[in-house]
Parts: structure tokens; C-alpha cells; sequence
């Protein structure tokens, strides 16, 4: 098993705002460290240790109820002991979701580790974002055949629009999900973890929370679902200032996207007139609306409207009513737990930059944020392939499927082929070149006309040759074959592995070595991304 570094511009998609965040050994104005940065690992958070009690009790429940192992309930005492903690979270989808869920653990679990080592306790913990209404992107996931991604969805009955999704219960159409899945990857333990983890009387939350628990069981991982009502009291007071310092904290909103647009970066998070930073939960329905200001004591959500007097009883009776938007969540998330840093994926970091003002504001202080592993793994015959082929991952990143086969294509060209055509195009080259400047120099304008004349020549040129390697292509069938193996396995769809592909294909066929070669890669020596052969 070996590994190769990229540096981060080799993704495609990325925004400016994280390419120059990740790249930079200095901290960005909206970052209170850069991601090279060791300083958050000595940092002790306080928490009030009634807080910290009350947080471990609640997680020592929650974690019973997802089947953790005893690493894990040692680690829940150490937080309760003063331990900080290196979080992470993501959204609750079908089957574990995509395989960066794992990358997103590996690295808090070896940064918790790391910190540990340096001289301060950490625990790993995993947050789940089981509040969140976007069902579409949750329903699926891409596992791959042996000529193409296959999606697999599950199909819900009676699902209310809006509502958090963690809270929706996978019916019986779970089964006909887990058959498919069978055919996909096959019987053993990860299709048996599987079969535990989603039933049909599980929420989305307990099966994805059981399943993420017990894969990473061996490293003690905590997992909390903060959707809780206690965990929502506890939490209470970031609610509370989102309500009452509403118009305070969308100024400063406002004038940190203006600072963000002047610095030639974009938002990540739309901050409208009349928006806020919650979301509130119809009591009749179970719809997740957005909470909106409609004036200075005034507010909507949906068709009904409140007075703030009105919310803060709400809150006071029923505070998991409420729900913080993207750029709360964190800062509800560090207040009640003791965050020495938060491990997050490119467009996450990118909110971060518009956090950092709602943090400072409710916290008084900003949680430093780190990128989490980003990387390709390569399956042995998938490496053969590249070897065969003298291909780098980066190969395959910056080129179209086509275009990729085509040049393979020229290269498989017989070597007294290539010299023809070679001769050719570098004899045409040089008369062409004798013949335009001798033009040129009788006249400007039928120098003009030459150049224009001989880029027609040229381009017949580059035309024979690309007959050539197509001929060449079509009478070596298996190159093509080849090519589309390689962009299926490693970057399907011209989508990176890593959002594309579900982490149960790789967990099924790697089982606990994979997550032991996650955690050790993700020490991050390569802050860029990496091809990790298998």
C-alpha cells in the first residue's frame, strides 16, 4: 500500500475562499488559525462541570441506545473529567452516505489523538445533523456495479414535506433498499450491520448513529443527536440571543458578506432582509420553517406570525421547537460542548467565514475550523490499470473521459506511425514557417492571410493524427474498457469518489483495516488530496 499527494487545486468545484484557506500558512482574516496551525490542541475549553455532567450523561444514554463499545463510554468519563473535544457531523443519510463520511471521522478521531499525544485530553465526537429537512439528499446512495453507479433510494410513505429528517421513521421500504444493497456488496459483516442498524422502525438518526458508532467502536467514538429536547435546553441560551439580538447579529451578517464580496470571495449562505438564524418546527404539522423578521418585535414562520415575546415563551416550554441554520449550528454545537476544533469539508470551512461573526457575538470567541481528509482510494486492479498506463490520479481529474481514451489512443499508435506522423507534421511546420515569413515580408496583409491559411493546415495535421489514435482506439477495444473502469471507480460522473460513492462499498469489501488506514492518513502531512492504494 502506498500513497501519493495532490496539492488541494487538483479538486474541481472548489471555491476560492476555501483553495486560498487551505493553501495558506497564515490565518485568512475570517479564521482565527490557518489549517497548519497546532495552537487550538493546547487550548483547555472551559465548561461548567454541572454542563459537562449533564452533556455526558445525556450522551452516555444516546450512545447506549447506538450500541457503542466501551472505548466509547471511557471516553464520555474523560469528557466529563475535563477533556476537550474534536467534533465533527453530517448530515443523516441512507447507508452511512458517501464515502467522505469516513474521511470526516478517520480525521477527528487521529486529530482528538494527536492533540491527546501533545499533551491535552481530547475525545472524537461525531455530530449528527439530524435536523435538517432536505430528505433529497438523504433518501440515497451510490454504490457501484461492475459497469455502473447504481442508486439506490428508499421510498417513504406518507413523508411530510420539510420535515427534520432525522425524525422520519424508514417503514418497510427499507427492506427492498437492503436487497439491493445484498446484490451490490454481497453477504458478511458490513451487510449484517447494515440489517442491525436500518428497520423498519428506525428513524433515519438511530440507524445512521447506531451504524456510525459501531464502525468506529475500536476508536471510541462518541455520537450525540443534539435534537434532543435536553440537549436543546442546555442549549438554550444560543436560541435565546439568536431571538433577542436578531437585528445585531444580521448587521453584522450583512457587512461580513459586503467584506467577503470586496475580497473577491463569494457567501456560502444566502443572508436575506428578512432572514434569520433559525428555524422553527410547526407544532400541528412537524414542518422545519424558516423563521423570518418581519420587523423589530415581529416574526413569520410559514403562515403563522409571532410576536419575539411570543418565541421566548416557546422556547422556555419547548425549546427543540427551534433549530439553528447553517451559520448557528456550530456556535449551538461549541456551547455545549467543549470544542477545541471542528473538522469540516470545503463548503462547510467556506461557512465558516461568515460564522466567525455570529460566534463572536453569542461566544465571545471563535472555534478554529480544520479540513478534513480528502482522498481517492484505489483498488488494486484499478492500479494495475494506471500502472499499465503510466496514468496519475491527477490524470484522470483534469481530463474528460474521451479526451483521456484519445490520447491512450495516440500513445497506443505503432512506434513507425508515430515517426510518420511525426515527420509529417514537424516537415510542415518548418515549410510552413519559411513560407508565412516570406509572405509577411512582401505585404502585412497577405502575412495576415498566410498565418490564417497555414492554422487551416495545421489543424488537417492534428486532424490526422487524432484519426490515427481513433483507429488506433477502435482496433485496441480494452483501452476504452480500460478508460471507463478507471473513471467508474475512482471519479464516476466526472464526480470526485469521494462525494460520489457510498462509504458501504469500500467498508463492505475492507472491512476495519479501511477505517485503520483512514485514521492513519488523515494526520494530514499531504493538506491536499490523496490517492490512497488499497
Amino acid at each position: 500500500m502506498h500513497t501519493e499527494c495532490f496539492p488541494v487545486t487538483v479538486l474541481p468545484h472548489l471555491s476560492r475562499l476555501f483553495t486560498d484557506y487551505a493553501l495558506s500558512r497564515t490565518p485568512l482574516p475570517y479564521y482565527p488559525l490557518s489549517p497548519y496551525s497546532q495552537e487550538w490542541a493546547s487550548r483547555q475549553r472551559a465548561l461548567d462541570p454541572s454542563a459537562r455532567a449533564a452533556v455526558a450523561d445525556l450522551l452516555v444514554e444516546q450512545n447506549r441506545s447506538f450500541g457503542a463499545g466501551e472505548k466509547t463510554f471511557e471516553n464520555i468519563e474523560r469528557l466529563r473529567n475535563g477533556a476537550n473535544a474534536v467534533v465533527t457531523g453530517q448530515q443523516v443519510t441512507l447507508l452511512g452516505g458517501p464515502l467522505f463520511t469516513l474521511f470526516k471521522t478517520a480525521t477527528v478521531i487521529r486529530k482528538a489523538q494527536d492533540a491527546t499525544s501533545a499533551g491535552y485530553p481530547h475525545v472524537p465526537i461525531f455530530w449528527l445533523a439530524s435536523e435538517d429537512h432536505d430528505l433529497a439528499e438523504a433518501d440515497h446512495v451510490a454504490l457501484p456495479s461492475r459497469r455502473e453507479l447504481h442508486t439506490i433510494k428508499l421510498a417513504l410513505q406518507n413523508e411530510t414535506p420539510h420535515e427534520a429528517v432525522g425524525a422520519l421513521t424508514l417503514g418497510p421500504g427499507i427492506r427492498a433498499v437492503l436487497d439491493e444493497a445484498m446484490e451490490l456488496l454481497g453477504p458478511g459483516p458490513l451487510l449484517d450491520l447494515l440489517e442491525q442498524s436500518y428497520t423498519p422502525d428506525s428513524t433515519f438518526a438511530q440507524a445512521f448513529g447506531q451504524l456510525i458508532a459501531k464502525t468506529f467502536a475500536a476508536y471510541g467514538l462518541i455520537v450525540i443527536d443534539a435534537s434532543a429536547p435536553a440537549f436543546h435546553a442546555l442549549g438554550a441560551p444560543v436560541l435565546r440571543q439568536a431571538i433577542t439580538e436578531a437585528e445585531t447579529l444580521h448587521t453584522a451578517l450583512v457587512q461580513r458578506d459586503k467584506e467577503l464580496a470586496e475580497a473577491g470571495y463569494h457567501s456560502q449562505v444566502l443572508v436575506g432582509a428578512q432572514s434569520s438564524l433559525l428555524f422553527l418546527t410547526d407544532a400541528e404539522t412537524g414542518t422545519r420553517l424558516p423563521l423570518r423578521r418581519k420587523g423589530t418585535e415581529e416574526w413569520t414562520a410559514g403562515k403563522h406570525a409571532y410576536n419575539t415575546s411570543e418565541l421566548l415563551e416557546i422556547l422556555e416550554v419547548n425549546p427543540e421547537r427551534f433549530s439553528p441554520n447553517a451559520l448557528l449550528r456550530a456556535v449551538f454545537q461549541d456551547y455545549i460542548l467543549p470544542t477545541s476544533a471542528y473538522v469540516g469539508g470545503p463548503a462547510e470551512i467556506a461557512y465558516f467565514a461568515q460564522s466567525q461573526v455570529v460566534y463572536e457575538k453569542i461566544l465571545g470567541r471563535v472555534t478554529p475550523v480544520l479540513p478534513r481528509l480528502s482522498a481517492t482510494l484505489v483498488e488494486p486492479a484499478i492500479a494495475d490499470v494506471m500502472g499499465q498506463h503510466e496514468l496519475s490520479l491527477s490524470d484522470l481529474l483534469s481530463s474528460h473521459p474521451d479526451e483521456l481514451a484519445h490520447r491512450l489512443g495516440a500513445r497506443a499508435i505503432p512506434i513507425e506511425g508515430k515517426k510518420k506522423l511525426a515527420a509529417a507534421g514537424n516537415a510542415l511546420d518548418e515549410e510552413l514557417k519559411t513560407v508565412t515569413e516570406w509572405m509577411e515580408s512582401i505585404d502585412a496583409g497577405l502575412g495576415r492571410s498566410a498565418h490564417v491559411a497555414a492554422s487551416k493546415m495545421r489543424y488537417q495535421m492534428n486532424r490526422l493524427r487524432r484519426l490515427a489514435a481513433n483507429f488506433q482506439l477502435q482496433k485496441e477495444a480494452s483501452i476504452r474498457r480500460h478508460v471507463d473502469a478507471l473513471y467508474l471507480s475512482l471519479c464516476p460522473g466526472n464526480h470526485l469518489q469521494e462525494r460520489a460513492v457510498g462509504a458501504a462499498f469500500f467498508l463492505s469489501r475492507y472491512g476495519d483495516g479501511l477505517i485503520d488506514l483512514l485514521v492513519e492518513n488523515a494526520a494530514q502531512e499531504c493538506p491536499g488530496h490523496k490517492a490512497l492504494y488499497l
